[in-house]
C-alpha cells in the first residue's frame, strides 16, 4: 500500500519573485551609499567649520554606513548571494562596533570638556534631511531583506536606522547647544547611540538579525 504524496511547498519566495526582491536590494543599497557619501561630506566638512566633533563624528558614521552598505552590495553582486552571507554580517558586525567605540570616545571627550561648538545651520538642515530620508531607506531593504529571507541585508538596515537614531541626536544636540547652551546634550545622547549600536553588532555578529522566517528551517540569503 503506498502512501499518498504530499506536496512539498518551496522555502522562500517563488524565482521570479526573489530576483525581483534581489534588484531590489541592490537599488536600495546603490541610494544608501550615493547618499551617505553626500551626508558624509557635508557633514565632516560643515563639522570642521563649526568645530562640531559631534558633526564630524555624524559625518564618520556616515563612512561606516558606506562599507556596510557596500558589503551588501557585494554579497549580491555575486551569482550566490549565501555563499557571502557570513562574511557580510561580520563586516557589518564590525562596522557597528567601530561606529559604537568612535562616538563613545568622542562624547567622552565631550563631556570632560571638548571645545564648544558654534552653532551650524548647514549641521541642522542635514541632520533633519536625515530624519526624514534614512527611516524610508531603512524601512524598504528591511521589508525586502525579510521576504527575501536575507540576514545581511536586514542587518544593513538596521545599520541605517541607527543613522536615524543619530541623526535625531545631532538634530537635538544641534538645537538645544545652539538655543539653550547645553553642550552635554549631544554627547550623552551619542552615548545611548552607541549602546544600541553593541547590541545591533552583536546581533549580526551572531546572526540575529532577522525575522521568524528567517530561523531554522526558514529561508537562508
Amino acid at each position: 500500500m503506498s502512501l499518498p504524496l504530499i506536496p512539498v511547498t518551496p522555502a522562500g519566495p517563488a524565482p521570479g519573485r526573489r530576483a525581483l526582491l534581489t534588484r531590489r536590494v541592490r537599488l536600495l543599497v546603490a541610494a544608501t551609499i550615493t547618499y551617505n557619501v553626500i551626508e558624509a561630506v557635508v557633514a565632516i566638512s560643515a563639522g570642521a567649520v563649526a568645530s562640531s566633533t559631534a558633526l564630524i563624528g555624524f559625518g564618520l558614521d556616515s563612512v561606516i554606513e558606506v562599507a556596510s552598505a557596500a558589503a551588501v552590495a557585494w554579497q549580491f553582486a555575486g551569482p550566490d548571494p549565501q555563499a557571502r552571507e557570513r562574511v557580510t554580517l561580520r563586516v557589518i558586525a564590525v562596522s557597528f562596533f567601530a561606529l559604537a567605540a568612535y562616538v563613545s570616545v568622542e562624547a567622552v571627550r565631550a563631556l570632560l570638556g571638548g571645545a564648544e561648538a558654534a552653532h551650524s545651520p548647514v549641521g541642522l538642515v542635514l541632520a533633519g534631511l536625515s530624519v526624514i530620508v534614512m527611516p524610508v531607506l531603512s524601512a524598504a531593504q528591511r521589508r525586502a531583506g525579510r521576504e527575501l529571507g536575507s540576514r545581511s541585508a536586514v542587518a544593513d538596515s538596521k545599520q541605517t536606522l541607527l543613522c536615524t537614531y543619530l541623526s535625531v541626536a545631532l538634530l537635538v544636540g544641534l538645537a538645544l547647544n545652539g538655543l539653550f547652551g547645553w553642550s552635554w546634550a549631544d554627547p550623552v545622547a551619542a552615548l545611548v547611540i552607541a549602546v544600541v549600536a553593541v547590541r545591533e553588532g552583536r546581533d549580526a555578529w551572531r546572526g540575529d538579525t532577522c525575522c521568524a522566517t528567517c530561523g531554522p528551517g526558514g529561508p537562508q540569503a
